[in-house]
């Protein structure tokens, strides 16, 4: 069993005795996240640490996305219950890269791939995508490669 798991199911336990509602409320949806995932596929398995740590950043950009529209709507109250929710999964998940470390990994891997002009950017992406895995979302990164080959 992944650590990451044995992790999210005693913070679950702690959080259900401490009675902290919002803690618990988003720790089970991300355990029933990856209880999805690790049956979805033609047979069960067990979901490695980074595999689980994907499922999650997804769950925390639905969260993000969810209290932007709640927010454009001018519904408050649900708009901080998602913000809640993100800052909880965002424990759970690796420190996100600053800008400026973004573009130094973004420069390296134009290097290393040789890249010149946006037509190049899958060979960009192909290099960098390891190396930002879990650490920045894919259309920041894609972003940054774009502004970067196109200048």
């Amino acid at each position: 069993m992944s650590a990451l798991k044995d992790k999210l199911k005693a913070d679950l336990t702690a959080s259900m005795k401490s009675k902290d509602e919002i803690r618990t409320r988003t720790i089970r949806m991300a355990l029933a996240a990856v209880n999805v995932e690790e049956v979805s596929g033609r047979t069960a398995r067990e979901l490695t640490d980074d595999e689980i740590v994907k499922v999650l950043t997804k769950e925390a950009k639905k969260r993000r996305e969810a209290a932007e529209a709640f927010s454009a709507a001018g519904r408050t109250a649900q708009a901080q219950a998602e913000v809640d929710e993100q800052a909880v999964l965002d424990e759970y998940l690796p420190a996100q890269l600053s800008d400026d470390e973004l573009g130094v990994l973004v420069d390296e891997a134009i290097a290393e791939s040789g890249a010149s002009g946006p037509q190049a950017m899958g060979q960009v992406m192909k290099v960098l995508n390891p190396k930002v895995a879990g650490r920045a979302e894919g259309g920041r990164v894609a972003q940054a490669v774009r502004a970067r080959l196109s200048a």
